[in-house]
């Protein structure tokens, strides 16, 4: 490593600390927390899908808890129907909601700002509805969602250490999260990156260096759909139930609200912005029972406030402050 850079260096120790960390952590809290802590990494997967989408291509959406739900019925369906087995489910369902974000896309690409927003929205207001659409309940359950069966580990033991349920779908999940960051990181580095960066900040003059915009407008709906779709997928996994009303308009404000606390064009702040969404409303609920609401809306100004651009800038901004004294 002594070729590196020194924030390259430092950068490459920390990942390797906090991936030690992680492996670490479900054999020092508590069941509950490890499935918390697992929904955080589901989060972060569905948050990078939607800043792939907005942070990187400039393309609003409101409405990608939709993607999430499709990818969650997915997994529940093809578990029940026909004991198809979940980690098979993942790709089945990223097939399909990579072929509906495409499908959305194409309509879509003919608007921009408030219209683009209100149409994606449009979808997260619709889909619960039409989850319980009785025509449709051979397929979702109608109202009563779907229960399928929690995975169990396949070891009782491994290196010496128990391993139930919960562990294992803690590392399942990070394997999966791990891929997909993997995946994003060298998607935004290559050729579809640097078009859906173009896009975003000149469209006008990305469009004039031969850049397809309807076509690529399109590929980033799909992708965001697959990474969210995946999301949804692991999501039913981890819950062994779906139903309409686990996804509504809500699941949409949520993800957004993570991509923004996380940092807009970030990675590394999909993390951050996952805790935050999940983690800050049990905080604030037990501070006041009466009104969480309020208090997560107040907290919610204030990292805005003082952190405009997410905590991935924050954290940024506060290294390079620290290396002045180094």
């Amino acid at each position: 490593m002594n070729h590196l850079s020194p924030i390259f260096k430092t950068q490459y120790l920390a990942m390797l600390l906090l991936f030690g960390v992680a492996l670490v952590l479900p054999y020092v809290v508590s069941n509950y927390h490890v499935f918390q802590l697992s929904m955080v990494l589901t989060y972060s997967i569905a948050i990078v899908g939607l800043n792939l989408l907005t942070g990187y291509c400039g393309q609003i959406s409101l409405g990608n808890g939709a993607f999430f739900a499709i990818g969650a019925y997915t997994t529940a369906f093809f578990m029940d129907h026909y004991d198809v087995p979940y980690w098979a489910t993942l790709p089945i369902a990223a097939l399909i909601c990579g072929v509906f974000g495409y499908l959305f896309g194409l309509p879509a690409v003919k608007l921009d700002g408030n219209y683009l927003a209100l149409a994606t929205f449009a979808l997260a207001v619709a889909l619960p509805q039409l989850l319980k659409y009785k025509h449709l309940e051979f397929l979702t359950g109608g109202v009563q969602g779907i229960v399928i069966l929690k995975p169990e580990a396949p070891l009782d033991h491994v290196f010496g250490l128990t391993m139930n349920s919960d562990r294992w779908l803690y590392y399942f999940s990070l394997a999966v999260t791990l891929l997909m960051f993997w995946v994003a990181w060298n998607l935004i580095r290559g050729r579809i990156g640097r078009a859906f960066i173009a896009i975003r900040d000149q469209p006008t003059a990305a469009a004039c260096m031969g850049i397809n915009l309807p076509l690529y407008k399109s590929l980033a709906f799909s992708i965001s759909a697959i990474f969210t779709g995946i999301a949804g997928s692991l999501s039913a996994i981890l819950v062994a139930y779906v139903s309409p009303d686990s996804f509504n308009v809500t699941l949409s404000i949520t993800l957004l609200v993570g991509m923004v606390v996380g940092g807009l064009g970030s990675l590394s702040g999909a993390i951050f912005g996952a805790i935050f969404v999940l983690m800050i409303p049990n905080v604030v609920d037990q501070i006041s029972k009466a009104a969480p609401s309020a208090i997560y809306g107040v907290v919610l100004i204030v990292m805005m406030y003082f952190m405009p651009w997410g905590m991935n800038g924050a954290f940024r901004i506060l290294f390079s402050k620290v290396r002045r004294f180094f």
